[in-house]
This record gives C-alpha cells, structure tokens and sequence, in this order.
C-alpha cells in the first residue's frame, strides 16, 4: 500500500474509534482566527495529539484541534490550527487533514487564513474572497505515485474554487453589509515573510494576497471531488508596502479587530452554502 495513503487510513481509524459525527462543510481556520471553532454548537473536540500519526501544529496562537459542531444546524468540523509547510513537514502531511476530513464526510472544503496584502487597494482589515491561487513556490501535495483511491492522476484545476460557491459568499456579504474584496492568493514557502522584492514578483505574477499555506489544501481537496472555496483575512501589507517591520504580533492583533465581523460572514455562509448544496 501506498505509505501515504496507508498514514492516511491509519489516522482515519483513529478519528473513527474516538468520534461519531458526518459533517458537510470542513472548515480550516487561520491564523489569529481560531477562536470562532469555540463559538459553535460543539458536539465534541479531538486533539492532534491524540490522533495516531497526525502532523501536530507548532505555530503560537494554533490550539491544534478538530472541532465537531453545528453552525445553526448545519454539521461542521473545524480544524483549529493547520499544519505548515515551514514546520518542516513534508506536503503530504501538511494535506493529511483535508484529505481526513473529506474521509469523515465533509463535501465543501471552507479555507480562511490571514495573509499579507500585496494588492494596493487593500488594507489591514479587509477581507479577500479567493478567486484562484498560485502555487508554483512550494511542491504539489499530488507528487509521487498517484493515490488512486482519492483521485486521479491529472486533475483538472481549472476550477478549484467553485465559482457557484464563490457567487454564494459574494452574495452572503452584500445580505450582511460587509465588505469583501476578491484576488489571487498565492502560497510562498515561509516562515520568513517576504522582501520588498519578493512581494513586487508576487504582484507581477498576478497576486493580490500571500501566504503560507491554503493553496495546497485547496489541490488536495480539488483532487479528491470536494467543492472548494476560501477568503482571507488580509491582517498587514506585505513588505516594502508600509514603514514599520512585519510581526505574527500584527497579524494576530488584526485578526483580533475583526473577529466579530469575520464570525459573522463565515457563519451567514456557512448557512447559504448548506442551502445551496441541499436546494
């Protein structure tokens, strides 16, 4: 058996001895963002820890974590914390999770995270709804012999964040009032944020958010039939964009302001994409 798959089915049986629970929608929440997996309906809680073989987040502010619940009736997991490539695990591990958590159930793959803003239109605050991604700064999760069981070998990625998805979120922003911009967001390596060099190439290549993680999920996903979609939380502007150094203190204070607000539109689409699924 393929090794990765077989880590896989291992961590699975693991999560199925302790818990008993199908959710639709699997939720990553990102950095700084962690908070709203304690502000649902919680049905039960797993730590990492305790799943045999998984890849534990080491990042400050990640409680590392899947959180089992309902967000106004719809069944969810969240993942408190992700798992990064900087942590020094390979990318197979980083996309264990998703994968896991398309094993559990969950159809629609929710991707947030706080990236840095490289856009000059956007500002510390704002939220960016993902349109598409770039990947090519860090390896594909689909390296080495195709899992056939999850997918196939040459996925298409025309459409990896749904565009009916996309529409529901853009639709659920304008209903609650809050603004929503839309971009690229592209994945570099980390965990050292980027030159004022680096952030211009990403801007040449056509980004407007960048982070360090997200955009290989979303190909782990997209290759296993989940329907994906994701917004950013765009917590500073990146390097060479603003006069004082980059800090994790800022993102997680950014974060922290807009909190109430970001509660609000993930929850109210969360809700409109149950709808959308089931209608």
């Amino acid at each position: 058996m393929n090794p990765v798959y077989e880590k896989l089915m291992k961590c699975y049986k693991s999560v199925k001895e302790k818990i008993d629970f199908q959710p639709e929608i699997a939720l990553v929440l990102g950095s700084g963002l962690g908070d709203y997996g304690d502000s649902i309906d919680v049905v039960a809680t797993l730590d990492y820890h305790d799943i045999e073989g998984f890849p534990v987040s080491t990042v400050s502010g990640h409680k590392g974590r899947f959180v089992f619940g309902y967000v106004n009736n719809v069944p969810v997991v969240c993942m408190q914390g992700r798992v990064h490539y900087y942590e020094g695990y390979p990318i197979t591990d980083v996309v264990l999770p998703t994968r896991l958590m398309k094993l559990m159930g969950a159809k629609v793959l929710f991707l947030t995270n706080a990236a840095g803003g490289v856009n000059y239109d956007f500002a510390p605050g704002d939220f960016m709804l993902i349109k598409d991604h770039i990947m090519n700064f860090v390896p594909s999760p689909l390296i080495g012999q195709n899992i056939d069981e999850l997918g196939v070998r040459f996925p298409d990625m025309s459409d990896v964040y749904k565009k009916d998805l996309q529409q529901v979120i853009r639709d659920t922003a304008k209903e609650t009032g809050i603004k929503l911009q839309e971009g690229v967001y592209i994945q570099l390596t980390g965990p050292n944020f980027e030159t004022p060099s680096e952030v211009k190439m990403c801007r040449i290549l056509g980004a407007d958010a960048a982070g360090m993680s997200t955009a290989a999920e979303a190909v782990a996903a997209n290759h296993m039939g989940m329907q994906v979609c994701g917004i950013s939380c765009i917590s500073n502007m990146c390097s060479g964009m603003q006069e004082q150094p980059l800090s994790h203190e800022e993102v997680k204070e950014t974060t922290d302001r807009v909190a109430v607000q970001f509660k609000e539109l993930i929850t109210a689409s969360i809700v409109n994409i149950h709808k959308h699924l089931n209608k």
